[in-house]
């Protein structure tokens, strides 16, 4: 049966079911949110003469609690027009509502007495044959279906999203007894596609796989500590970036998600796994009793494992809390000589034998967490789990981790770390060791570029099904591979399309990625069909690399700037006037540069959480590699009967002199670095398959090489006139700097042309020679230089 969503009812608006209606909305699906009828009007509304008849009273906890959601950060829509896809209601009064909706999914409290009666209600007006879920946390799927008609049970079973269900990719799909494999097969299918989600088959065990590993991993590291007297900075520092983890880490995540949160799963799970080897783990340690008796639940009591606070100067200030006087001190710097080891390693995969070899408390602390983990995981085969991915999947999409255990496990090498394990008492599942002497001696490997996982069941390697769709690059480096540099890589996609990856610091354009882009660009043109410019690090680009800039600024090389500045722009018209069509796959940060790179591609595959901008005015510049010059060309094409659209030229002119940055895709839209043409693709996994069947359908239609503009209208004085007084406005209103204005002037100078006696229309190269010039005299600021300093000693990507 081919199946379609449409609309879709969610039952229970607490802060799961209001956020996941709002990612419904987010794909364009519309959305029925109902929860219960308050008991009484409250103060408020009995003040107005409201009763319980009225529906803003009936209506009040949903309609309040999806309006937290919407003003809540990080903000769960992609854009706020999208919350118009979602109607509210109440049990009461709208739930025969659900019979129009294709999917109804309930996500009320976790107590089963309770969804029994949601359920019961749900069935009188549900239509046969739709959907229905439930995002329990835990709750066995038989206990819910218990009861239900053959046509519910057949159609039910678990849908679990984490939360925030827009940013954390994991869902978590859990088949009741009597539920219909097609059935699965869809929300499998539905949750990549449509959903953007990383699906994993569960079986409905108790917190499933995601909660089970990360609560199990949560509570070994602090059982690690206590161990060896580690503190809890000390722990945040050990297990965030460093080892491929949210910056987060364990303390400041459990504060965040809330200790009853995390408190309430480890004792279900205590409850639920009389027969667990290490159930005594989900015993609450003693130091997180206290803070739960004292109320201490991290960020929704004011404070947990942090505090914040206020010093005496009123700057805020986070405190830690010493575990043994459980008392709240200043944060410490933590400082192990194994971190300082692995500082020259930039990659991740490479860290891990550094890491587990170290002779420090730093050393012993992996060692100890990583091999109770090992072990816990390899236990957990076939129970949770008949595949070894799937816990690798899960943890990774739940809890935000680069890596699972297994993969993990992989790159510090199985055999011997298994030995390892067992002399410290660590001794993994039989199933580990038969894989070792069957000479199988990874749990994953790669073959023609598909990634493979060991069965224990067949006892040999196999494919992972679901992924025929991607394109993961690091899966044909090996094979892949025509040209390199330090800086990046062209890869042979296949049938007749190439891909260059970029692989500095922060994906950061350079002469190398540049000489990389133009290397792929000859390639193309003389033997293939088309172009993807896209990779798969944790940012698309976060802009030129400011480090050559800066010095050359400094030593006044302005003859070497010009160079440089004019080679930048002639590498992003290649994108634009290449022969072969170019498709851009921008995601996360594309800053800067790496916004000007997408801007004149042909086409823009854009993951949806891609955070775009033209960022310059932050470093005391102007976007120089195109940037103004594009958006100009973009509010020309806006013009109306010869006049400009004075609201849009306008728009665009304070998006750029404020640096404001798109916080999805779809709001990329509406600050016209999408056009109408580009596209989204909402699983970043299949992002690069998208783009090269973009690039094949633009080549198939015959594509022509763009014709070069020379018909950009600009106002000329007369525009530059009106954003002068603007600018001047806003400087005696001290809402800006001398050197933000001076910017902002630069920046009206170009878009409208330069000092043009009246409108004209002009070319694009003369458009990227004032940006030039305009660039180059900034950089002869003091105020520019020191901002650039500022940026280069941090480290940090700038995002105004």
């Amino acid at each position: 049966m081919k199946r379609a969503i449409r609309k879709v009812a969610v039952l229970g608006s607490g802060i799961m079911g209001s956020r996941i209606a709002c990612h419904f909305a987010n794909i364009g699906v519309e959305v029925l949110l109902l929860d219960i009828v308050p008991g009484e009007p409250n103060e408020e509304e009995q003040k107005k003469g409201l009763d319980l008849k009225h529906p803003a009273v009936r209506n009040r906890i949903v309609n309040q609690a999806l309006q937290s959601a919407i003003k809540s950060k990080p903000a769960p829509l992609y854009h706020s027009k999208s919350q118009s896809l979602i109607k509210t209601g109440n049990f009461e009064d709208d739930m025969q509502g659900i019979a129009g909706c294709d999917w109804v999914i309930e996500v009320v409290v976790e107590n089963l007495a309770i969804k029994k009666k949601v359920f019961d209600q749900a069935e009188k007006y549900r239509t046969p044959g739709t959907l229905i879920t439930s995002n329990t946390s835990g709750i066995p799927m038989h206990l819910m279906a218990e009861g239900r008609s053959d046509d519910f049970r057949k159609h039910f079973c678990g849908t679990h999203f984490f939360n925030p269900p827009r940013y954390l990719r994991l869902l978590e799909v859990i088949p009741g007894p009597e539920t219909d494999p097609a059935i699965i097969d869809f929300f499998m299918e539905y949750g990549d596609r449509f959903l953007g989600k990383t699906t994993v088959l569960c079986k409905d065990t108790p917190a499933f796989i995601a909660n089970r590993i990360g609560i199990f991993a949560i509570l070994k590291v602090v059982d690690s500590m206590q161990k060896l007297g580690l503190s809890i900075d000390e722990i945040d520092k050990l297990t965030g970036p460093v080892i491929g983890r949210p910056k987060s880490a364990t303390f400041r995540t459990s504060d965040v998600v809330g200790l009853d949160t995390l408190v309430k799963v480890a004792n279900n799970l205590y409850e639920g796994l009389p027969n667990d080897e290490q159930r005594d783990m989900f015993k609450l340690p003693d130091i997180v009793k206290k803070l739960v008796d004292n109320q201490w639940l991290g960020d929704k009591t004011g404070q947990g494992f942090y505090k914040k606070t206020k010093s005496k100067d009123g700057k805020t200030e986070i405190l830690t809390l010493d575990l043994e006087q459980m008392e709240y001190v200043p944060q410490k710097k933590a400082k192990f000589a194994t971190l300082e080891l692995i500082k020259p390693i930039d990659n991740l995969k490479e860290r891990f034998a550094v890491l587990f070899s170290g002779k420090d408390k730093a050393g012993e602390f992996y060692r100890d967490a990583f091999y109770g983990l090992f072990q816990y995981v390899s236990n957990r085969i076939p129970e949770i789990a008949d595949e070894v991915y799937k816990i690798d999947d899960a943890v990774c999409a739940g809890f935000g981790w680069e890596f699972g255990p297994f993969a993990t496990w992989d790159f510090v090498d199985v055999e011997k770390t298994t030995r390892k394990m067992e002399e410290k008492g660590y001794k993994p599942a039989p199933w580990v060791q038969e894989m070792l002497e069957g000479g199988c001696k990874t749990f994953f490997k790669v073959e023609k570029g598909k990634k493979m996982y060991y069965s224990p069941q067949s006892k040999k390697y196999e494919y992972i099904p679901g992924t025929g769709g991607f394109i993961i690059l690091d899966q044909i480096r090996e094979d892949k591979v025509i040209w390199s540099n330090s800086g990046s890589s062209i890869f042979d996609l296949g049938d007749g399309v190439l891909n260059v990856e970029f692989h500095t610091k922060m994906n950061t354009l350079g002469s190398e990625v540049i000489e990389g882009l133009n290397k792929a660009f000859d390639l193309a043109e003389k033997d293939y069909q088309g172009l993807v410019i896209g990779n798969q690090g944790a940012n698309f680009s976060a802009g030129a690399n400011l480090g050559m800039v800066f010095m050359y600024a400094i030593e006044q090389e302005y003859d070497e700037l010009d160079f440089m500045i004019r080679t930048f722009q002639n590498a992003m018209m290649r994108a634009r006037y290449s022969s072969i069509p170019v498709v851009v796959a921008p995601h996360g940060l594309t800053l800067g540069g790496g916004c000007e790179l997408s801007l004149h591609a042909d086409q823009i595959q854009a993951a949806a959480e891609t955070y775009i901008g033209l960022v310059e005015v932050g470093v005391g510049l102007l976007p120089g590699g195109g940037g103004t010059k594009e958006m100009t060309l973009r509010v020309s094409d806006r013009f109306i009967d010869g006049d400009v659209e004075l609201n849009f030229l306008q728009q665009i002119f304070m998006n750029l002199a404020t640096g404001k940055v798109a916080t999805s895709a779809e709001e990329a839209r509406d600050m016209f670095y999408l056009r109408p043409q580009d596209r989204i693709t909402l699983n970043k996994d299949r992002q690069i398959a998208d783009a090269k069947r973009a690039v094949m359908e633009l080549a198939a239609a015959g594509y022509t090489k763009p014709v070069y503009r020379t018909n950009i209208k600009v106002q000329g004085r007369s525009g530059i006139a009106m954003f002068l007084a603007g600018i001047y406005g806003m400087r005696t209103g001290n809402f800006i700097s001398d050197h933000d204005a001076k910017i902002a002037q630069k920046i009206a100078f170009v878009m409208n042309g330069g000092d043009l006696t009246s409108p004209a229309e002009v070319s694009e190269q003369y458009l990227l020679d004032l940006e030039r010039e305009a660039f180059l005299s900034l950089l002869g600021e003091r105020k520019t230089l020191e901002r650039i300093q500022s940026i280069i000693t941090s480290g940090k990507p700038l995002r105004n």
